[in-house]
């Protein structure tokens, strides 16, 4: 059975939703036969590269609060990351447009390392003092990631270097209904967007792996916290 996961670097509710998909996929009785793929988009692609702000100044604009409102918002995020183990600063982090990770991650992908960079440019985001809007970085997590450091500088360097396949997998997640982040599709059959808790993979897991001659697309599980295709993040308040 095939995973595809539709995320963004810069959504918090994909680096929380991969954790608790993980968690679910661990407690599937056949996640040694379940492939999963990691599939691009991005909630701000308008933005220039190396137009890069404070995420607490971009959430403050975007959703017309405060400093120390985003603040508070962001406090909530790391709130649900933390309770999944996850480390999360909530000060100094920044965002930008993340269409060169995606196509480093498609060079992962092809090396067959691409869940690897991928955990790994989450926890320099999210939890560590690394920008992964700085190309030195993002070799250096590729680097860390088992890929040829020279290789990866190569793809940064040339602005059509996997973009195709970045454009086609923001294609499909139209063309699928994709209007979260994360979103996850089981077998092109069973739709779940957002970061649900980890029995709900697992259900999830369990009932497409059950009906597996079912054709149709099926969304299942309720809300849950995410990121818009417009690039808005819910967050919950408690």
């Amino acid at each position: 059975m095939r995973v595809e996961i539709w995320s963004d670097i810069a959504c918090p509710w994909c680096y929380i939703g991969k954790a608790r998909f993980e968690k679910g996929l661990a407690e599937f009785a056949h996640r040694d036969e379940v492939e999963v793929v990691h599939r691009s988009f991005e909630l701000d692609p308008s933005r220039a590269k190396g137009d890069t702000a404070l995420v607490i100044d971009m959430l403050a604009e975007k959703y017309g609060r405060s400093r120390e409102e985003a603040a508070a918002m962001e406090a909530n995020v790391a709130a649900n990351a933390q309770s999944e183990g996850l480390g999360y600063r909530t000060e100094g982090r920044d965002h930008g447009n993340t269409f060169d990770i995606h196509r480093l991650l498609h060079l992962a992908k092809a090396r067959g390392r691409q869940d690897e960079l991928l955990t790994l440019a989450y926890r320099a985001n999210f939890a560590e003092e690394r920008s992964v809007f700085d190309a030195e970085v993002l070799v250096a997590l590729a680097e860390e990631a088992g890929l040829d450091a020279d290789e990866a500088r190569a793809v940064l360097a040339d602005p059509e270097a996997y973009a195709d396949d970045v454009r086609t997998d923001e294609r499909e997640a139209a063309e699928l209904g994709a209007n979260a982040l994360p979103f996850f599709v089981l077998d092109r059959r069973y739709g779940i967007s957002g970061g649900q808790p980890s029995e709900v993979f697992v259900q999830a897991l369990e009932q497409a792996w059950k009906d597996r001659p079912a054709i149709a697309l099926t969304t299942v599980g309720g809300d849950a916290a995410a990121c818009d295709a417009d690039g808005a993040c819910e967050v919950p308040q408690s």
